[in-house]
This record gives C-alpha cells, structure tokens and sequence, in this order.
C-alpha cells in the first residue's frame, strides 16, 4: 500500500471537477485528480449540454472555451403554455449579450478539458476507484485503488466531484421525485430558427427545443410510464405526437434521431461540506430538474467560487473548519434559489388546474410586457441569483 500527502484532492474529473483543478492551475497548489476512466478515452456521451452566457464567461477564464467546436448559440428564448394564450420572449439584445446560452455536445466539453488538464501540469490518476473517504481532525483520509495497487492519500481538502455516490450512504441526500423522465433525441424541422430556443409548458411538463446543428434538441417530460411507452413508438408515431404536444412554431417535425430517456428529481445532499476537510461539488452536491437548464450552470458556479476561495486561504488553511463555512455561505444564497427556482416551475406549470393554468398564462403576458422583469429572469438564467 502507498501513502501520501497533498494539499488538494479532486475526486471525479467530469466538466465539473476538471474546470476546478483547470481553475487552481499555476496556484503552486498541489493538487490532484482521481479519475475512474481510464487514461486516453474520450467522452462518447451523446447528449447535448446548455451553457448559460455566465458559464461560458467561466470557461474563458479558464481557457477552454476557445477550443470548443460545435458551439449553437441562444439568443433568443421562446417561453409558451400548452393549451392558452401568453407568452414571453427573452432575447440577448435587450440584455446587451452576445448570447443567452450556448449548446454544444457534452462529449466536446468533456474533451477539451482533458486535453486542456495534459497540457496543464496537474497531477491526473487515471483509472483510480475511490473505495473510501474520511474527513479526519487535520485531513482528509482517501483510500482508491490504482493498476491493482491500494493506495492512501492524506489531504487537507477533498473535492468530490463524481456524482455523490461515495458518500450518499453515510449521508443520505434529500430527494424529490417528480414523477417524471426525460425523453431526449434530436429533431429536425421544416422552419429552423438557429438561435431560438422554446420552452413549453405543458401538464404533464416542460418541453424544451435547443437549437444544435440542423435542427434541435429534444427534451420531452412526461410520466415515467408515458416515456417507457414512448421508447417503443415509431418515427412516424413519435414525430406525428410531438407536433401534437408542441405545436407549429417550427412548422412540421421533419425526423427524430436516437432516443434515450432519465428519470427527473430533487437530489441535494444536506450540507456542501458534509464532513471534516470535505466539499460536495456540482452533481454530488445538488441535481436538478433540466427546467431552464440550471444544473450544469450552478455546479459550475460552485467550482468558480471554490476555485477562488482555495487561491484566497495559505496551504496549512485549505479544508480547514473555517474555511468550509465561508464556502457554505459563499454559495448558500445562489444554491437555494437554483432549487427553489427549478422546483417551483416544475410544481407551478406541471398541472392542469383551471385557475392556476389561466394565471400562468396571464404572468407569461405580463413578464412580455415588462422590460425589468424580463432582464430579471434573464440575468438569474445566465447568472444565477447572485447575478
């Protein structure tokens, strides 16, 4: 067994993770990233991602942005109710923006980070499996294993970062299941507006299309049992049911590509540093309902503001009690309205009351009308609430 020490530990080297240690590079701060892939494989993961304008600020600053290829841009967003009257557009122009968000393939974003990290100088251990984390009185304890070899690395700050399943045993997060999956898949259509991206709400809940090379990304919610029945439809069936959900404002749905679908929820562990010497980061930390794409966005906040948090604080202070409990306040204000903002659209327009239908399309009027309001929403979709 090998035993070591270093001052920082980053446990999961997804887009989250990776922009961190990206963002600590040069710091003279030892760091190091446990990933489970191995070495050499590039991410295969066909999904689409959405960049709000503020991440992709993040992104240059940490250099990466300028090698991201694929990129569609947002700049205008088209917000409906299924079934009324109201709606609001949001657009880049009036925020004096180059562009709401941005889609591009997770792949390329998950790429051109591990190619930025080589060239970086940070210490990355591929196909590491973390097996246990302790936070201790000076350290935190990681014990993973590495090319059949037991290894145990001491640090004074652990980053987990991988999705949160290393420690939701010992702390289980709160969840909220919203009855609801994501069917995804890529459409294309007679009438493409390229930087226009609508969000429609509908009873049985949101549905989004994200501009993405010649047509869109498809992000369909319904009940778990719809979408299982969903999978199984053919083109013909499916293209004939969307236009039929959606409506129009694309003109006919022309095809659909390949389908895959995600349960939906509330997952938020209960504290960003649960233990000694330990911060929950992104995915482990908080997941989101994809209404108005706020997940990825918050995640990447997190790291930003650890990132700069850790440059703040002497070697000998990184992890330490006082230390995690600036970080908690840091963040506490933007955490709780990214969740309180996603669940309360979803529980607001997943319905079909009268009342309550006729209200939400009166406020989508009104938010049209409404110049400040409409940067409001705008500037917390790109920024988050401390935007």
């Amino acid at each position: 067994m090998l035993n070591r020490n270093c001052d920082l530990t980053l446990i999961g080297g997804g887009p989250v993770g990776a922009s961190l240690a990206l963002a600590l590079r040069g710091s003279g701060i030892d760091v190091r990233l446990l990933e489970a892939r191995p070495a050499n494989t590039a991410s295969s993961d066909a999904r689409a991602l959405a960049l709000s304008y503020g991440s992709r600020l993040l992104l240059e600053r940490i250099g990466v942005w300028d090698r991201l290829r694929e990129v569609s841009a947002i700049r205008t967003i088209h917000i409906s109710q299924r079934g009324s009257f109201g709606r609001a557009l949001l657009s880049a122009a009036e925020l004096d923006v180059p562009a709401l968000g941005y889609v591009l393939p997770y792949a390329a974003l998950q790429n051109a980070l591990s190619e930025a990290l080589e060239q970086s100088g940070i210490a990355v251990e591929y196909g590491a499996s973390v097996a246990e984390l302790q936070g201790e009185s000076d350290t935190a304890v990681i014990r993973y294993r590495q090319s059949d070899t037991e290894h145990t690395l001491h640090t004074r700050l652990a980053v987990v970062a991988d999705g949160g399943q290393l420690l939701a045993q010992r702390f289980p997060p709160e969840t909220r299941d919203y009855g609801q999956s994501a069917f995804i898949s890529h459409v294309t259509c007679a009438h493409l507006h390229s930087d226009t991206a609508y969000e429609r709400f509908t009873s049985q809940g949101p549905v989004a299309l994200l501009p993405f090379r010649d047509g869109y990304e498809l992000v369909w919610t319904a009940a778990h049992e719809r979408v299982k029945e969903m999978l199984t439809w053919d083109d013909a069936t499916l293209l004939a049911e969307l236009q039929r959900h959606f409506g129009d404002r694309v003109g006919a749905f022309l095809s659909i590509g390949k389908r895959a679908s995600f349960p939906l929820g509330l997952r938020r562990a209960p504290d960003h540093s649960p233990m000694p010497h330990t911060v929950l980061l992104g995915n482990a930390a908080q997941t989101l309902h994809p209404v108005a794409g706020q997940g990825f966005n918050l995640g990447l906040r997190d790291a930003w503001e650890l990132a700069q948090l850790i440059l703040r604080h002497a070697p000998e202070e990184q992890g330490s009690a006082a230390m995690l409990a600036e970080y908690r306040k840091l963040r506490r204000t933007d955490r709780e309205g990214g969740i309180r903002f996603t669940d309360g659209l979803v529980r607001l327009f997943s319905n079909d009351i009268p009342l309550v239908s006729t209200g939400r399309a009166a406020a989508l009027s009104a938010l049209d009308c409404l110049p400040f309001a409409k940067k409001f929403v705008a500037r917390r979709m790109m920024f988050g609430v401390n935007g």
